[in-house]
Order: C-alpha cells, then sequence, then structure tokens
C-alpha cells in the first residue's frame, strides 16, 4: 500500500478545516451587516432562482435560499418547501440548519421534508401536494439553507421575482435568472424598481434582476397593497404550455381566443331534458335579465360549489352536462353551467377570469395567464350584469367585495376582451341605524333597534341570517355592540330584500347599568349603537401614502325618551366637519320635554393620498372618535 505524504494529507485537513471555518462565518448571523437587522424578523442571506426553459413544454426551476430567523415571527419567512402535482416533479430538496455561530445543526434530505396534501377544504379532487420543512428552533437566531429543483412540463406560469417578500424581512442579496436557450419570445414586466437597489444583468437569452442590501420594511396601517410598494417583475412567453395544451398569444384578444377554443368550447352541451326544463322555466318571459334572473336562482338552487383541481382542471371548466348530473362543480364548471342554461334559452353570456378577494386587476399591458376565479358576464348595454355562480345565496347581479372594482377578462368566441367591474364605494356603502331609546330611572334602557345595510355593508351582513342563536349572541355582542356591557338581546328579526340587495335588522335590546345616576344627576352616552372606539395607529415619521380603500356612509337617528322625574339639562354644540376624507356630522334636538334627538353622520371617501396628509386624517378620526363617546346630563326635578 503507498504510504499518505504527511505534508499533503495536513495541507488537505488544513484546506478542509478552512473551508468549514469560511463556512461556519458566512453562515453566522454575527455577519449580517447591522443596518438590515433592525426592524427585522429574519434576513434572507440570499435568495437565488433559477429557471430555465428549455422548450415550450419543459422548464426546470432551482433555487438556493438562505435565510436568518431572529425570533418567533421570523419563522414564517423561512419558506422551505415545493409544491408539486402530475405536471411538476420534485427532483432535488434538501434543508440545513445552523445556529447563531453557523455551525451545522441538522440536515433534512427530501425523505425528511412533510408530504401532505395541499387542497382546501371545499376541494374534491386536486393532485396538488406540497413537501416542507417541519423544523422547530431550540434558540434564536439560526439560519436555514434551502436547496430545490423542480420540472414542469407547463410553462404557462413563469414563477415571478418578487425579492421582497413581505414586511419585517431584510434582504441581503435576491436573484433573479431566466434562461431561455432556444430563444423563445417572451414580454416582461417590471414595476416599482425604482427607489431600490437593484442591478438588471440581462442579456440577449438571459434574464438576470439582483437586490442587494435591502433593509426590512415596517409595516403602516391605510396604505396600499404591499405588491403595489415593492418591486417586482413577472415574465410570459409568447409559446408556451398549461398541461399539455400549447398555445401562442402575444395580446389578450389572442389569449382569449386560445382559452375560447382549447379551454371552453364544446363544454356546455346539456340534455334535452335539461334544455327543456330550462325553456319552461321561462315560458312567457320575453326580457333577457328577467330569464337570467330565473336561471340564476334556478342554479343556486340546484348546485352547489366545490373546488376541482385534477389535470388542468385549474383552468378548464367542467363539462356543463357532468355538473347538471351531479349538482356540483367549481367556480368554471358553475359558472359554466349557469351560461350553457341562459344560451338554451336565448340569453347571451361570456366567461370572466378574474382576481377574487384580494383586490388584484389583470394587467390589460401584460398578456399572461393571471387570475383565480371564473365568473359570468351578461352584455346590457350600459347596465351590463355580472354573476357569481359560485354563492347559493348572493343576489343577482350583485359581487360584492369579492370581484367588484378590478380588471377582468371577458372571454368571447371572437378572443378577450378586458372590461372593469362594478364598484361600490362611498355612499354605495350605506348604514342606516334608527332607534328608539327608553332611559329607564334604574340606570338600564331598552332600545328597538332597525339597521339596513347596502353595498358591502350589505355584503358584510347578509349571511349573518343563517346563524345559530349562540352564534348571533356572540355576533352582536362580542362585534357590533362590544362596547355595551350587560347588553341583553331580546328579540332578533332579519330581512334580507335580495330584489334591492337591502338586509334589514330589526333588534329588541336591553342594557344594564348603561347609565350613571348619582345624586340629582343622570349621565349616559348618546352614540348607543353605532360608535367609533378605535383611532389609527400614530407614525412618527410616516413613509407611505394613505389609502381609503373603498369609503362608506353611516346614518344614523337615536330617539330617546327621558325618565320620569328628571329634565334635559341642555345638550351639546352640533358638530359639523367636512374635508377631503369624509363628512362628520352631529346634531342634537330637543322635540319635547320627554324626547331628544340624536342624529349623527360619518363617511369616508374612497382615495389615495400623500403619506403627509396621514396626520391630518389620523387626527379627523380622533375627533370621531372622541364625539361618538360623548355624554350628556339630565338634572333630577
Amino acid at each position: 500500500m503507498k504510504k499518505l505524504n504527511p505534508v499533503v494529507f495536513m495541507m488537505a485537513l488544513l484546506l478542509s478545516v478552512n473551508i468549514l471555518a469560511q463556512e461556519q462565518q458566512n453562515l453566522s448571523s454575527l455577519t449580517v451587516p447591522q443596518e438590515l437587522i433592525e426592524n427585522a424578523d429574519a434576513i434572507i442571506r440570499n435568495n437565488e432562482l433559477t429557471i430555465t426553459v428549455e422548450g415550450v413544454d419543459k422548464m426546470v426551476v432551482k433555487q438556493l435560499r438562505i435565510i436568518t430567523v431572529y425570533n418567533e415571527q421570523g419563522k414564517t419567512h423561512v419558506n422551505a418547501y415545493e409544491h408539486y402535482n402530475d405536471d411538476t416533479k420534485i427532483t432535488k430538496l434538501s434543508a440545513i440548519i445552523y445556529d447563531a455561530l453557523g455551525k451545522k445543526i441538522k440536515k433534512y434530505s427530501k425523505g425528511d421534508f412533510q408530504d401532505v396534501s395541499a387542497i382546501s377544504g371545499g376541494t374534491l379532487y386536486s393532485d396538488s401536494r406540497v413537501k416542507y420543512l417541519e423544523y422547530t428552533p431550540t434558540s434564536y437566531p439560526y439560519t436555514v439553507v434551502f436547496e430545490s429543483e423542480y420540472k414542469n412540463s407547463s410553462t404557462g406560469f413563469i414563477p415571478k421575482w418578487f425579492p421582497i417578500e413581505s414586511y419585517n424581512l431584510a434582504v441581503e442579496k435576491s436573484s433573479y435568472i431566466i434562461n431561455n436557450p432556444t430563444n423563445i419570445s417572451f414580454r416582461k414586466r417590471e414595476k416599482q424598481l425604482k427607489g431600490y437597489n437593484i442591478e438588471n444583468l440581462s442579456s440577449a437569452n438571459t434574464i438576470h434582476y439582483t437586490l442587494t442590501n435591502q433593509e426590512a420594511i415596517k409595516p403602516e396601517g391605510y396604505t396600499v397593497n404591499f405588491d403595489d410598494l415593492v418591486p417586482n417583475v413577472s415574465v410570459s412567453f409568447d409559446s408556451f404550455s398549461l398541461k399539455g395544451v400549447k398555445g401562442n398569444a402575444k395580446n389578450w384578444k389572442d389569449f382569449g381566443l386560445w382559452m375560447y377554443n382549447n379551454l371552453i368550447q364544446g363544454r356546455n352541451e346539456l340534455t334535452p331534458a335539461t334544455v327543456a326544463k330550462a325553456k319552461d322555466l321561462v315560458k312567457n318571459v320575453e326580457d333577457p335579465i328577467e330569464k337570467a334572473k330565473i336561471i340564476y336562482d334556478y342554479v343556486q338552487s340546484k348546485t352547489r360549489y366545490i373546488s376541482v383541481q385534477v389535470d388542468i382542471g385549474g383552468w378548464e371548466p367542467i363539462a356543463a352536462n357532468k355538473v347538471d348530473a351531479v349538482g356540483y362543480g367549481d367556480c368554471k364548471g358553475l359558472t359554466n353551467y349557469t351560461q350553457a342554461l341562459l344560451k338554451a334559452v336565448g340569453v347571451e353570456s361570456h366567461h370572466v377570469i378574474v382576481y377574487a378577494k384580494n383586490k388584484q386587476n389583470i394587467d390589460k399591458n401584460f398578456t399572461s395567464l393571471q387570475g383565480n376565479h371564473m365568473i359570468l358576464y351578461i352584455p346590457n348595454g350600459e347596465n351590463d350584469v355580472w354573476l357569481e355562480c359560485t354563492s347559493q345565496t348572493m343576489p343577482f347581479g350583485f359581487l360584492g367585495d369579492f370581484t367588484d372594482d378590478r380588471d377582468v377578462l371577458v372571454v368571447t368566441p371572437e378572443g378577450g376582451v378586458i372590461k372593469r367591474t362594478p364598484v361600490y364605494i362611498n355612499k354605495d356603502n350605506l348604514q342606516t341605524v334608527k332607534a328608539n331609546i327608553e332611559l329607564l330611572p334604574n340606570e338600564n334602557i331598552r332600545a328597538s333597534v332597525e339597521r339596513k345595510s347596502y353595498g358591502t355593508q350589505y355584503d358584510q351582513k347578509y349571511q349573518i341570517e343563517s346563524y345559530t342563536k349562540d352564534r348571533l349572541e356572540k355576533y352582536y355582542k362580542n362585534y357590533v355592540w362590544d362596547y355595551n356591557n350587560n347588553l341583553t338581546l331580546n328579540s332578533i328579526k332579519h330581512t334580507n330584500n335580495k330584489e334591492k340587495i337591502e338586509f334589514t335588522e330589526k333588534l329588541n335590546v336591553s342594557i344594564e347599568s348603561f347609565a350613571t345616576a348619582k345624586d340629582s344627576s343622570y349621565l349616559f352616552k348618546l352614540n348607543v349603537f353605532n360608535r367609533v372606539t378605535g383611532v389609527p395607529k400614530k407614525y412618527r415619521k410616516r413613509q407611505r401614502p394613505l389609502e381609503i380603500d373603498r369609503g362608506f356612509t353611516d346614518k344614523d337617528e337615536f330617539t330617546f325618551t327621558i325618565p320620569e322625574g328628571y329634565t334635559i339639562n341642555g345638550l351639546p354644540e352640533n358638530k359639523n366637519i367636512t374635508n377631503k376624507f369624509g363628512v362628520y356630522a352631529l346634531s342634537f334636538e330637543k322635540t319635547d320635554e320627554n324626547t331628544i334627538k340624536y342624529t349623527r353622520e360619518f363617511s369616508l371617501k374612497k382615495g389615495v393620498y400623500p403619506k403627509e396628509d396621514y396626520k391630518a386624517y389620523r387626527k379627523f378620526r380622533k375627533t370621531v372618535a372622541k364625539y361618538d363617546n360623548l355624554r350628556t346630563e339630565l338634572i333630577k326635578q
């Protein structure tokens, strides 16, 4: 056997020790620049996302993610996971945990990751699963080195670059690389890159961006969406594949045409019996919108929503005759089924791709696979109708804040068209409260209350009519009137007028120890049933714009009957504030010797305002809270 040269051995040993020491130094939390630690729950040390599009139907995505976590809140930023399904194969997955000094604690291979279904409770079928790291730290800070690689035959969704992922998260370095060796034509969208330390190293067939040394951003209330504050880059290839269905689209018209021809056309067939039933439902009805109302009501009574996400099910509707047979479907299936029934009775309608829940536009200037939901559109001149087909309770033509006020893609046989859904803002979102309140000598009160809601205020309330008695008790006591201790609900009646989109609540209530009676004085608060108690947070140095995202109007009218033996000892002065943010108006009237009338209006206006306006807005809200807490006094005769 050949003897090992001791000099070579020592050199190799020193080299390995030096490499280990260098690794520990690089991964030690002590080497992080001090300015990045401030306000940070975690710091991304390096996040490198490399995407190689090897062909129209072949993509490889690699990620190296090194993140140091400083506290329990920072754990949410680790993001050591990968989704997979029949179309996405994970080929590499590992993680290594290091302590504060950069010493290795634990190593995880692919088989050590937790593997669970990635479906929600309302999903019936889905092939989506996720592998994720489950690690409980014994001390902070610690560092996670996460590496992954997956291959995907769908190139319709190119992962976007979102280097600043959240508030209270600093970034030492984040890189985004897309290799395009086959030179497929593409488009890209850059948003909010100015003002950040970003370098664009892109070349002819490679997209390459790097952000470095980004301090953590502190959250601020009443501001624009985080996505609209921070830099991001999206890329879309003109030729793409979606679950084996190839497409080519450079604009929304072409994309809509591809979608109609490949995913929608031919899927709206119904049996002759179902067509006959639909026609019978609308017999003697000529107005297409009245026909649509009848069909919509039929769909709501017959079907229920269940998500289906198998194969191309995330984009292709279930055939209408299958939904008709089983009585359920996802948003695409139920929209397609409603469209098929409307077609059977001669009413034109079209599928619509939309971002639901959190308000986001389909970007009209950047054609790509976008959206997460489908609704239905009925052309009707200047009064177009939009239908949410997954709800069994929503009124006809009402979208609520789930899909209102955003750009959407309408898919027609002639191609895609960008339209905007209706908006509910300011006075559209009206709530009125009328109450007759009897002040009792024993400090208690009895009251009959009527509350009516419209617009998004309707949307927030109409579903409470299905609540159990116990849940209703909690709703009114813990949410609506949580500032009224000792509240008793004696009776509750709800009326949901879907035609007017008006929700009415009528209640009889009593409140013990509401007033304070002492000697000859009787003190009570005037705003019993719509009191603002919170004030927006104060920021020493406001950094971002102020946004009132929707606006509303509240109108209240309370009539107080005073206890026998007391007299009104003067009333507070009326208050009226009108500014760029809204209106706050209070008026008080002694209608007779035993009655006080209290009238209040509070409204906010939708808008985005400069950060310098936040101080004035907070002052306005503080004044509202002050006057909503106003007391008045009665004197014993």
